[in-house]
């Protein structure tokens, strides 16, 4: 029988087999595209991955204290949890002699008054007396101010003592550690960041909410109108895009105050008398009109990009089978435009938790947002670790957030326009 001749492998034009050639080409369109990536990703790398690391760093990390008492904390790392003994008040004396020095012990004292209130100046003014103290240094600390024999500072120094610590996430939860490094709720007039989350939290949902009540039935309008009119609404729907945010807060503070137009309309119509005016600005009213306003957008373009995929004739058809127009909304239109509004809640939601300079003008003492102290710590109070920390409750909340509109709706069904 004559042999079987092997089939000799294709090539092209210039020779190279032509499996080799495909391997290459794939191999050069996948660089071309890493490389078209490539600048977005590091874009992304540098305006967003890394912040938030450092963010979520600062809030474990603060070395003002270890990296400025190394003699207290050779001391701590030596003898742990045992009383101070003569040679840890020597450290002290020590410590404080070079912080004066170096010009340190300012921040020093602020991150033990992190923890412990009242103790900056403690710091502060001890170390002018350090200079001249002489052995026992345990007497003439006390002689100083008698605050040094409070266990509980020396508990704060202990755990400070470290540049890692959870003190910062704990004050972010109205919590701290006693003398003994037990968890404890702070003092009742300190409580304040957690009704502040919670507040923030609640705004958040009403003003998702209203906006989805709002921005629904405009949706549906624009969805539904012939185009040269839809166009002309939809329009008015981004002209607040084209307005500075600051422009669209100070016009509601206008509007809402009580001697603005809002209250002027009411006393004129003889709604209410000219005694009786509606307090709406500085409080959780002005801050949810102003933020439903300025956020309503975002709700209608998710809303209308959804509507716009659904053929009337399912209505139509509804209708012909005997169906009425609320069965037809509820069991054909609605389900379909859930993930529009999912997408929208979302959005809103997201926004909202995060809005800071509308709350701020429109707010008061009672209606201003979590963003707004997170702001006061980094601007204000200098307190970068806990704003830090409260930043990254703020940002697990809302990734808590994401993942349950994942496992509820599913984000491949999110239509953002």
């Amino acid at each position: 029988m004559p042999e079987a001749r092997t089939a000799a492998p294709l090539r092209t034009a210039d020779g190279v087999p032509l499996k080799t050639a495909l391997a290459r080409a794939q191999r050069r369109a996948k660089w071309r595209a890493a490389g078209l990536v490539l600048p977005l990703l590091l874009f992304i790398l540098a305006s967003f991955v890394i912040p938030i690391g450092q963010m979520l760093f600062r809030s474990v990390s603060n070395d003002e204290f270890s990296s400025h008492m190394p003699h207290m904390v050779a001391w701590f790392a030596e003898n742990g949890d045992a009383e101070p003994d003569d040679a840890a008040w020597e450290a002290l004396v020590l410590d404080l002699r070079q912080a004066r020095e170096d010009r340190t012990i300012g921040l020093i004292g602020t991150r033990v008054n992190y923890e412990l209130s009242g103790t900056r100046s403690l710091f502060t003014s001890t170390a002018r007396k350090a200079e001249d103290m002489e052995p026992p240094y345990r007497e003439a600390l006390l002689d100083a101010d008698e605050d040094w024999a409070d266990p509980e500072l020396w508990g704060v120094m202990r755990r400070a003592s470290s540049p890692y610590t959870d003190a910062f996430y704990l004050a972010a939860v109205d919590r701290t550690r006693d003398a003994t490094g037990s968890v404890e709720m702070v003092d009742e007039n300190r409580q304040v960041y957690v009704a502040i989350f919670w507040r923030t939290l609640v705004l958040s949902v009403t003003i998702a909410l209203l906006c989805l009540l709002l921005g629904y039935p405009i949706a549906h309008l624009l969805a539904t109108l012939p185009m040269r009119y839809s166009n002309l609404l939809m329009i008015l729907v981004l002209l607040p895009f084209w307005t500075s945010l600051l422009v669209r807060t100070t016009s509601w503070m206008v509007l809402l105050q009580s001697q603005g137009v809002v209250n002027d309309v009411l006393v004129w119509i003889g709604i209410i008398g000219e005694d009786g005016r509606i307090q709406m600005m500085y409080n959780q009213a002005g801050t949810v009109i102003a933020m439903t306003h300025i956020l309503l957008p975002f709700m209608i373009l998710p809303l209308y990009s959804v509507m716009r995929t659904i053929p009337p004739s399912y209505a139509r058809a509804a209708r012909s089978l005997g169906a009425t127009s609320w069965t037809t909304f509820r069991r054909i239109y609605l389900p379909q435009t859930v993930p529009g509004m999912g997408a929208g809640i979302l959005l809103v939601f997201i926004l909202a938790v995060g809005y800071y300079i509308t709350p701020a003008l429109v707010g008061g003492t009672t209606g201003t947002l979590i963003s707004n102290l997170i702001a006061f710590h980094m601007q204000e109070s200098h307190n970068w670790s806990l704003a830090a920390a409260l930043a990254g409750i703020l940002l697990a909340a809302v990734l808590l957030l994401y993942w349950l509109y994942d496992r509820l709706v599913g984000i491949d069904n999110m239509k953002l326009g």
